[in-house]
Order: structure tokens, then C-alpha cells, then sequence
């Protein structure tokens, strides 16, 4: 004779809504971890300083569905940044340079995101 197992399952409704609100507020944290990371790194020409400082944000506009985006909104930032042949001036940023994001992307710090994600999650009390 067959043994039947039954189960019920019941899901904290609450628990998982602080989860969702955890790992979006890590989501925005990390965007912002990485925009301080890119400033300090000094990478981004640097003239005035405006590109950089002024022009340079994270939109959070749809971090509720699991996407931010660090914005350049600077009319020669996509020129500058794909043409990394450009003699760019270092007096301001040493690492000044085209392609700027690439570290973060696939370079020495492609695991930045991902770990301060974790980090900032499991700050939050969201896991680790």
C-alpha cells in the first residue's frame, strides 16, 4: 500500500513584500555605489567638470521592476565614450579615457555590482 504525503504550504504575504521593498532599495544603493565608484575611479573626461559632476546620474524611475540605469546625459558623452582613441587630457581624472564603464562591465571590477547588491541585501536583512 502506497504512503500519500500532504503538505500545505502558506506564504508570508508581509515577509515577502519587505523582500521585494529590500531588494529594490539594493538596487538603487548599488547604482549609486557604482556612480561614486566611477567618479573616484576617475575615468570619465574631465574638463569642466560638468559631464562628470552635473550630468552624471542614476534613474531609478523603474527600479520597481528590477532596472536602474547610470545616465550620462551629456550631448558629447556617447562621442567621448566610444572613441577611447581620443588623446583625453588627465589633469583633472588620471584614468580619464573612452569607454569608461568597461572596468565595471568586464574588466578588473565586473563583480562590483553583484557584490554590493549582496552586501546592501544583506544589510537590509534581505539574505545574503
Amino acid at each position: 500500500m502506497p504512503n500519500y504525503v500532504s503538505s500545505k504550504v502558506v506564504l508570508n504575504m508581509n515577509a515577502l513584500a519587505q523582500l521585494d521593498e529590500a531588494a529594490i532599495a539594493a538596487l538603487e544603493m548599488t547604482a549609486e555605489a557604482l556612480h561614486t565608484e566611477v567618479v573616484n575611479e576617475g575615468v570619465m573626461p574631465f574638463d569642466t567638470g560638468n559631464m562628470q559632476n552635473a550630468q552624471t546620474f542614476v534613474d531609478t524611475a523603474y527600479s520597481y521592476q528590477g532596472h536602474v540605469s547610470l545616465v550620462t546625459n551629456a550631448p558629447q558623452a556617447r562621442r567621448l565614450y566610444f572613441h577611447p582613441e581620443y588623446d583625453f587630457q588627465t589633469v583633472n581624472n588620471a584614468q580619464a579615457g573612452g569607454l569608461w564603464l568597461e572596468p565595471w562591465i568586464s574588466g578588473r571590477y565586473k563583480d562590483f555590482s553583484q557584490q554590493a547588491f549582496a552586501a546592501f541585501m544583506a544589510k537590509m536583512g534581505g539574505g545574503a
